[in-house]
């Protein structure tokens, strides 16, 4: 396998033992980021059982929102829970602040949701000029349901979201074997890998943010997302060579750990008996850095230009902890139900069971 990524003069306070020799581009991943192409990174569970068609139609993707905590039903901020068929989370935004006569700033939700889907996600509206939401009308958005809150929903506030999926499949399914593979899903987990989503059609983002870091300049919300692929790339990067070392679910010295359902991350000075029973029952993962700021990896204009940003590096969990996972075929057709985090992708979970 190719040595995707190296670090460039590690510190032992700062970059674990593991993490050195790992962010130097090859030459083939080079090739790659100048194609918009992506690599095929390696599978914790095995081969694609079956091939399917995804997203046929935007019933067979459906993904509701789970905000996690209590609404205070007071406060200047209406909260609508909508549905929306065949349309953004920002050009939902757009439309509730034309309605409402706000900025477009002013509308906060938790996260993006797909287009070709059928999403359910909370916008927080300002009341400032007392909307009148009963008289609010545009094809393929319903308002669900109407709260009230005190703040506005700010990005990542919600625990999670919940998907449930149909997967068009050719006769000859192997019932047996998925039954086996969704079991290991659900007690194993499956890497955290960003989805392909994150680069952009045909990883188109990949060029984007090469772009960026050897000096073009771009609007406000190009450039949070060149430097998001960056991250999602060299991430998806070190989670690939972890899993075909298969450390991808144990504590290696160096690690950080993330708690299980939680943004936090911490030290581990030692690794004893105790922190690696709770890795195991999946009370806390291994967690990888999110380049930025210091992180010293090559190529080194992908570091400078992070740098000139003052990004931050951060940490995510190389473990995506799969809840309530059931499946049921119908005829020719696999139906998918689960849970994640929020900022886990629907299609971490897929790519162990199927390609598309």
């Amino acid at each position: 396998m190719s040595v995707l990524g190296c670090w460039s003069q590690p510190t032992k306070r700062n970059f674990p033992r593991w993490l050195v020799a790992r962010y130097l581009l090859t030459k083939e991943t080079r090739a790659m980021v100048q194609l918009h192409t992506l690599p095929d990174w390696s599978r914790a569970h095995g081969s694609p059982l079956f091939n399917a068609q995804l997203r046929h139609r935007p019933e067979d993707f459906q993904v509701t929102e789970e905000l996690g905590w209590e609404l205070s039903d007071d406060g200047e901020h209406d909260y609508l829970f909508v549905e929306k068929i065949g349309a953004n989370t920002q050009w939902v935004a757009k439309q509730l602040a034309q309605y409402a006569n706000v900025s477009l700033a002013d509308i906060g939700f938790a996260g993006l949701k797909d287009r070709h889907a059928i999403t359910r996600q909370w916008f927080s509206v300002p009341r400032w000029h007392t909307p009148e939401w009963s008289t609010f009308s545009l094809e393929g958005i319903k308002i669900c349901r109407i709260e009230r809150h005190r703040r506005k929903l700010r990005r990542g506030a919600h625990r999670g979201n919940k998907f449930v999926i149909t997967l068009r499949c050719s006769p000859g399914l192997d019932t047996a074997s998925i039954s086996q593979r969704i079991h290991q899903l659900s007690t194993q987990g499956v890497p955290n890998y960003f989805g392909e989503q994150r680069f952009g059609r045909n990883g188109g983002n990949l060029g984007m943010a090469e772009d960026w870091a050897r000096g073009k300049r771009l609007p406000r919300d190009k450039r949070s997302l060149a430097i998001s692929t960056i991250r999602s790339f060299t991430f998806n990067t070190e989670l690939s060579l972890r899993v075909a070392e298969t450390t991808w679910n144990q504590l290696q010295p160096g690690d950080k750990a993330n708690l299980e359902g939680s943004g936090s991350v911490f030290d581990l000075p030692n690794i004893d008996s105790g922190l690696v029973d709770r890795c195991q029952t999946m009370d806390i993962h291994p967690a990888a850095i999110l380049v930025g700021d210091g992180s010293q990896f090559q190529p080194s204009h992908w570091q400078v230009a992070l740098e000139a940003a003052r990004v931050q590096q951060g940490h995510r969990s190389l473990r995506l902890n799969v809840k309530n996972l059931s499946f049921e075929i119908i005829k020719n057709d696999v139906a998918l139900s689960f849970s994640l985090a929020r900022g886990a992708y629907a299609t971490a979970v897929l790519r162990e069971l199927c390609s598309w």
